[in-house]
């Protein structure tokens, strides 16, 4: 499909646009309005897809999520290696590269995009769109609040502290462990490419998603393993918003925008 590289900058302008024009011109009904026919066929047809998504979706076991922590923990004994060479093989072009990825994992980008993608469902009308973008917030939110947690339980060094890879000083506000930056990009990726469905497209949003993780490990901001935790914090969140991954019985939220407020649903069966 041509331009899909570009897809997240369009959405993005089309949100910046269309956006505050259409929230200004809002007014609260007075009385709930009837439900056109097509409508009603629309969302009937993505009650049905949502169906065959849970029906389809992978459940999660214990020791998939046993291989997954482990092989973070495996990859510790890299970090120092990895970052002093990382830091004496360090040039200006790879901080240049760097600085272009890092922008991937902040606020502007991520919360642009998944802001966008649902400021243009709401404009457009379109429930498939609108959806998304409330998965990809969801995701956001979901995968931030994991990756706060345990910045703040662990409380690991950063690379640039001169402290090791091995300090970890719990509730003490060091922050490495996870990546933030690489959560965030990564959950992004993973929320587009299920969306998408293109595996061309999937190819370059994981690529660039990695990009952020070397950024990190460039600029001395983080290890080896903070990038590969963050990396699968912002996948799981996405896989379980999004219904193609299921854990504990956890079911993917349901979603309620209206013009005059939002909702999400979330349940869980044992």
């Amino acid at each position: 499909m041509p331009g899909l590289p570009w897809t997240k900058l369009h959405v993005v302008l089309a949100a910046l646009i269309l956006l505050p024009s259409h929230l200004s011109g809002q007014q609260a009904d007075s009385a709930p309005k009837a439900q056109p026919a097509e409508s009603l066929v629309a969302d009937t047809g993505i009650k049905a897809a949502r169906r065959e998504v849970l029906a389809e979706a992978h459940v999660v076991r214990w020791y998939e999520v046993a291989i997954g922590l482990g092989g973070v923990g495996a990859l510790m004994a890299l970090d120092e290696p990895l970052q002093r060479h990382s830091q004496s093989h360090r040039t200006d072009t790879k901080d240049d590269i760097a600085s272009i990825f890092t922008h991937e994992g902040e606020a502007p980008y991520y919360a642009g995009i998944s802001l966008g993608v649902l400021g243009v469902g709401l404009v457009s009308g379109n429930a498939e769109i609108r959806r998304a973008g409330m998965r990809m917030v969801a995701s956001l939110a979901v995968s931030f609040t994991a990756a706060e947690g345990l910045k703040f339980v662990t409380g690991r060094a950063r690379p640039d502290s001169g402290l090791g890879a091995f300090h970890f000083d719990p509730f003490s506000g060091s922050e490495s462990f996870p990546s933030g930056h690489v959560t965030a990009a990564f959950a992004i990726a993973t929320s587009l490419s299920d969306d998408i469905k293109k595996p061309l497209v999937s190819v370059l949003l994981y690529t660039a998603a990695t990009g952020t993780a070397f950024a990190r490990i460039n600029d001395d901001r983080h290890w080896l393993s903070d990038t590969a935790m963050g990396a699968e914090l912002g996948i799981f969140s996405a896989k379980v918003v999004n219904g193609h991954w299921r854990i504990f019985g956890i079911r993917p939220p349901g979603f309620l925008v209206t013009p005059t407020g939002a909702k999400i649903e979330w349940h869980s069966s044992f």
